[in-house]
């Protein structure tokens, strides 16, 4: 597979794999979206550089930043190679966050002049935009995106400029700027707030370059030339890093702005698509489809997830229907996935365990350490540490937040957070967050691992795990559970379900009904229950 590359002596950037793909791939196929929009390479080179260059003209220097809030569309592909080429730097925003969220993020990137809003987010953007305003001097210049042969219908600012109209102001002999220095960010990712204000992880040119390397390798995309399909969103990670990757190999992106079980089965039938990723989220709609939307597969289909994942049952199923499940652990610090490994099915201890690292390529070092001593724990499959990473294809800092850059980086490894421990063999067995495991009678428990067990009572369609102290101060177990539509149980029922499948010291010692309290992206807020919990607000 031959990969287009950057020219000796050039600063290491993800820009680099976009000219080496009109240079090499021209005419191929690199972006098709809504069936009957197709552009070639050379075409998305073009364009991107006229989108550097208009963005030049509009005042935006080295260095600037510019947000984008919109769904896996051409034009949020493009963004992420124009708005490097300008010299500025990306952040490309969640776009399932609510206006006050938003504005919150939108006030750590301040003062920053653009943002590219798609028309389905212009309400919540402007009301961000009003927040905002309000403490400072001059809202940002809004650029709708709209659909393709759309008419906008709707009011927008006076002064707003469309996409298109922006395009046509560039110049396609525009000289692409490139960093002074590798080190130089190329954008700004912001985690998901789950546990308090959402950080913005500063990636650097040369991050992207290699992790984008990286996950080639660890996708093995190698051997074919790929065809992607966008399920998992841009803006997460910026794409996993997938939006330069594709442009290295010279790939076709299959551009999806809804995600649907039809979608991914229409477009593997359609276009031949080889890989898609994302949330696991795409598991249950595989799984789930009805069987007027699936049709067997016609070739061999990749599918990795990163994150919670659903049941056992629906793990197994997306491997009887053909395909190849990879599961990934990672974070927005880390650029993505770091590790892989091919789900086996009908194994419940391969799925309580989580194990990652075994036969897995990646750039950067990992490690399991203790988090004071910083010795590595010894490779006897019990003795927990926290999972630690080391290498350059790490976030440079987090923006605007030294103080907790170098507690990320104390020690001179990215403290993940996540506890686990080594396997004889070498690889990792990801137990919990640091701040989740349970200690119930000093032995340590993943509250992760109970979840699993309670997801997979035919009943159960969430469930989350905390500590509970009693007034001796001995911690236990302490389950919330939402039931599925139609279905009733007891905490007893839960509870001896729990006897059945894991050892008694894991067993929740209480279970209370409920919703679980997500946040606006819908990341389970521990946090909260641990803090009904404590309050005795369950009772």
């Amino acid at each position: 597979m031959e990969v287009s590359n950057m020219r000796d002596g050039e600063v290491e950037t993800p820009m680099s794999f976009l000219e080496g793909a009109a240079r090499t791939f021209g005419d191929k196929i690199s972006i098709i979206y809504n069936h009957h929009h197709r552009f070639s390479w050379r075409q998305t080179h073009q364009r991107c550089l006229k989108l550097a260059s208009a963005l030049a003209m509009l005042g935006i220097s080295p260095n600037d930043v510019v947000a984008a809030l919109a769904p896996n569309t051409p034009a949020m592909y493009e963004l992420h190679f124009g708005v490097p080429m300008a010299g500025a730097i990306l952040s490309a925003l969640n776009t399932k966050l609510d206006a006050s969220a938003l504005a919150q993020i939108l006030e750590q990137l301040e003062p920053f002049k653009v943002i590219f809003v798609d028309y389905q987010f212009i309400d919540s953007t402007l009301k961000a935009c009003e927040m905002v305003s309000q403490k400072t001097l001059k809202p940002p210049l809004i650029i709708l995106i709209p659909d393709y042969d759309q008419e906008p219908s709707f009011l927008v600012p006076q002064g707003t400029l469309h996409y298109n109209e922006l395009l046509a102001m560039g110049q396609e002999d525009f000289k692409a700027l490139t960093p002074s220095n590798e080190s130089d960010p190329i954008s700004v990712n912001f985690t998901s707030g789950s546990t308090g204000v959402p950080k913005g992880a500063i990636y650097s040119h040369k991050g992207a370059y290699l992790n984008s390397l990286a996950t080639i390798a660890r996708f093995n995309m190698k051997q074919k030339m790929p065809v992607f399909l966008w399920t998992v969103d841009m803006f997460r990670c910026n794409g996993w890093c997938f939006t330069w990757a594709m442009a290295a190999l010279g790939g076709t992106n299959i551009c999806l702005r809804n995600v649907s079980a039809k979608g991914i089965y229409d477009a593997i039938h359609l276009y031949k698509v080889t890989h898609f990723c994302g949330a696991p989220f795409l598991l249950d709609l595989i799984a789930d489809a009805s069987p007027s939307d699936t049709r067997p597969l016609p070739h061999a289909v990749s599918v990795t997830v990163a994150g919670v994942l659903p049941p056992l049952q629906v793990l197994n199923k997306v491997v009887e229907l053909g395909f190849d499940l990879n599961i990934g652990y990672g974070m927005t610090e880390a650029l993505g996935p770091v590790i892989l490994r091919p789900w086996k099915p009908n194994s419940e201890d391969e799925f309580t365990k989580l194990n990652y690292g075994e036969n897995s390529e990646f750039i950067q070092e990992v490690d399991v350490k203790d988090p004071e001593t910083m010795k590595s724990t010894p490779h006897d499959g019990k003795t927990i540490g926290e999972i630690m990473f080391k290498g350059n294809t790490l976030m440079v800092g987090y923006a605007k937040n030294s103080q907790e850059t170098e507690k990320a980086f104390k020690g001179g490894w990215y403290r993940t957070r996540d506890v686990g421990v080594r396997q004889i063999n070498g690889s990792i067995v990801f137990k919990d967050r640091a701040k989740d495991i349970l200690y119930p009678k000093g032995e340590a428990v993943s509250s992760i691992e109970v979840e699993a067990v309670l997801l997979n009572h035919p009943k159960v369609l969430k469930a989350a795990v905390v500590g509970r102290y009693d007034e001796c101060f001995v911690e236990s177990p302490f389950a919330v559970v939402k039931l599925k539509d139609g279905c009733s149980a007891t905490a007893e029922d839960i509870i001896q379900f729990c006897e059945d499948h894991m050892a008694t010291h894991m067993v929740p010692t209480s279970v209370m009904f409920g919703d679980l309290p997500v946040n606006s992206t819908g990341k389970l807020q521990k946090f909260l229950i641990r803090e009904k919990v404590r309050t005795n607000k369950w009772e």
